[in-house]
């Protein structure tokens, strides 16, 4: 800020003076009102420059904008002609108030008209509040009073635009050129006017005369190449990004030009290409490329038919950033969707030594041993787990699924149990009790005689660990329910399993009837549906239901097989039955239970 020569001269001699006297002109510690310090001995005319320089000293020693406003506010208080204080009020609230800050502003301006600096306060105050008619008339006089500054030119040329007057523009961005010679920024905005009055040709011969001025400036040259390109004069263009590329081979904003010159063009190998450089430049953040390279894979087919290209790209970012967490999970994500999930799994399972340890990693082995059917590798890491973060819910249900994947189906209940002590959402808790109640069926079921086969209303061989079991089993799906009333897939289970009981239908159908209302078309849940109103006799509502249902199954489950035949040989329907039971046959049913169907002509749960 600049302020008159005899104002400064004033300030400091009273800053001389009251400590020469010993009386310190500020707080000695702490933070106090500048209006209750102890005043020194002044003429009148006086106290509005001491407040003046204490909110100075406030503003820029103790950087404390509030007292700094309180003390201009008391200067202008003092005296209301004191023009400096204004102009500190205007720029402390110019952005926070622009509406105040026009007034303090046009204060301050009408009381020194001869202040520059003032009179263009008062403008940028009124571009603030957006009074765009107002700032024209102010910038108009201020290039008349202050010819020689370009900013007053290029102000009225974005005023003009605002005010939908380009032509009006451009004229004063020619006025400024003819005094100022090519100045870039202006040069840039008149080019940009230009090219919005469809002036591309005078577009380019601007941008052509800035790079024949300047011809070692890199941003020159890719401005050129931009009108080129929107003129459609490729070649000419592409000239150009190789000149600036050949001034500066690392910019990053030319590389980015380039590619978005290619990506327009659909070329996507040469965009690629740019984009492979870009990765290599410390000037383009991280973020900026896992973004980028995500962008890239969101789109299947643009994944498939550029792939070697992308993992070039996942292999450059893999390499140059080995142990950042994003580069890990995208090089991985980038292996698994490429097929290569043993190779993701060894770079996880490399990851897994990292220090601190990272239990993303952990649990991502987890997942693809699991995956691939290996449980003894899935119990070692979750073990590993376990041992490093003990208090994660996530490994105990990983132990417990462990468990019950091996039969081991009590001490998977153990497993879930365990794992309750740190499950902090209630979603997570009607999770694991799910989990703990389709242990416990399992547990019900193992009870069971292997290849016993029943027909419908038909018990299974019942004992007192099955019905222990199947105790605990609903006991756990009610309190799981009582955490996350719409978990769909306990709402399935249960209903399912009261079904295959043929007890509580009525319960079995409501939950039925919510699961499938809770998820989108699921063939699994709509055949519990259907196999629920089976057993309650409503065969017809039944068929259709599972009609539904197998024609959405894409994996031609054996199971829903089995049922759709059940339903239509309870409805007479015994040939069509046969079909079905034979399709369940061929995908892996049970012989035994298909041959008694077909013998008994009698259907089975």
């Amino acid at each position: 800020m600049k302020r008159s020569t005899a104002i400064s001269c004033l300030c400091a001699a009273l800053l001389v003076s009251a400590f020469a006297a010993g009386k310190g002109v500020g707080p000695a510690s702490g933070r106090r009102d500048a209006a209750a310090q102890p005043m020194p001995e002044w003429a009148d005319s006086l106290p509005s420059v001491y407040f003046y320089t204490e909110g100075i000293k406030a503003n820029a020693i103790a950087g404390d904008s509030a007292q700094a406003r309180e003390c201009f506010m008391q200067a202008v208080r003092c005296d209301s002609t004191f023009a400096p204080a204004y102009y500190e009020l205007a720029v402390a609230c110019i952005e926070s108030r622009p509406e105040s800050a026009v007034e303090f502003a046009r204060r301050a301006h009408e009381l020194d008209t001869a202040n520059l600096w003032y009179h263009a306060l008062y403008g940028q105050a009124l571009l603030y509040s957006e009074q765009y008619d107002r700032a024209l008339a102010v910038f108009r006089e201020l290039r008349r009073r202050d010819p020689s500054n370009p900013d007053n030119y290029r102000i009225l040329a974005a005023l003009y635009e605002v005010g939908q007057q380009p032509f009006s523009a451009i004229a004063m961005l020619d006025s400024a050129e003819l005094r100022f010679g090519r100045i870039p920024m202006l040069s840039a905005s008149k080019r940009r006017l230009l090219v919005a009055t469809r002036q591309t040709d005078k577009a380019i011969a601007e941008a052509r005369a800035l790079v024949d001025a300047v011809p070692y400036e890199a941003e020159h040259r890719v401005a050129l190449a931009g009108l080129y390109a929107l003129a459609g004069k490729d070649s000419l263009a592409l000239g150009e990004y190789e000149r600036a590329l050949a001034i500066d081979s690392a910019s990053l904003s030319t590389l980015a030009a380039l590619a978005d010159f290619h990506n327009d063009r659909r070329d996507f190998r040469r965009m690629l290409a740019v984009v492979r450089r870009m990765f290599d430049l410390d000037a383009m953040p991280l973020d900026r490329k896992v973004a980028r390279f995500e962008q890239f894979t969101s789109d299947m087919r643009f994944y498939r038919e550029y792939y070697f290209q992308l993992d070039d790209l996942a292999s450059a970012l893999a390499i140059r950033y080995p142990r950042d967490k994003r580069v890990v999970e995208l090089y991985a994500g980038h292996l698994i969707a490429s097929g290569k999930l043993e190779q993701a799994l060894a770079l996880y399972k490399l990851h897994t030594a990292d220090t601190p340890p990272e239990e993303a990693y952990f649990r991502s082995v987890i997942d693809i041993e699991t995956y691939l059917q290996r449980p003894d590798s899935v119990d070692r890491y979750v073990d590993m787990g376990l041992a490093l973060f003990p208090g994660n819910p996530v490994f105990h249900i990983a132990k417990g699924n462990v468990l019950s994947y091996s039969k081991h189906y009590a001490p998977a209940v153990e497993a879930y149990e365990a794992s309750l002590r740190y499950a902090d959402t209630d979603s997570l808790r009607g999770v694991i009790w799910g989990l703990t109640g389709d242990a416990w069926h399992q547990l019900a079921e193992s009870s069971v005689p292997d290849g016993e086969v029943r027909l419908p209303g038909e018990p299974h061989r019942d004992t007192p660990t099955r019905r222990k079991a199947l105790k605990a089993c609903y006991g756990a799906y009610d309190r799981s329910l009582k955490f996350w009333p719409d978990n769909p897939l306990v709402l399935n289970n249960y209903a399912y399993f009261l079904a295959v009981e043929g007890r509580d239908l009525e319960k079995a159908l409501a939950m039925s009837s919510r699961a499938i209302a809770l998820t989108d078309n699921n063939p699994t849940y709509l055949d519990t549906h259907a196999w629920v109103l089976f057993r309650l006799g409503r065969a017809e509502e039944a068929k259709r239901v599972m009609q539904q249902a197998i024609a959405l199954d894409s994996r031609n489950s054996p199971e829903l097989l089995v049922h759709y035949g059940d339903i239509l040989d309870a409805l007479g329907e015994r040939f069509i039955a046969e079909t079905y039971w034979r399709k369940a046959l061929e995908k892996g049913y049970r012989a035994e239970a298909i041959v008694r169907r077909m013998e008994s002509g009698k259907t089975e749960q």
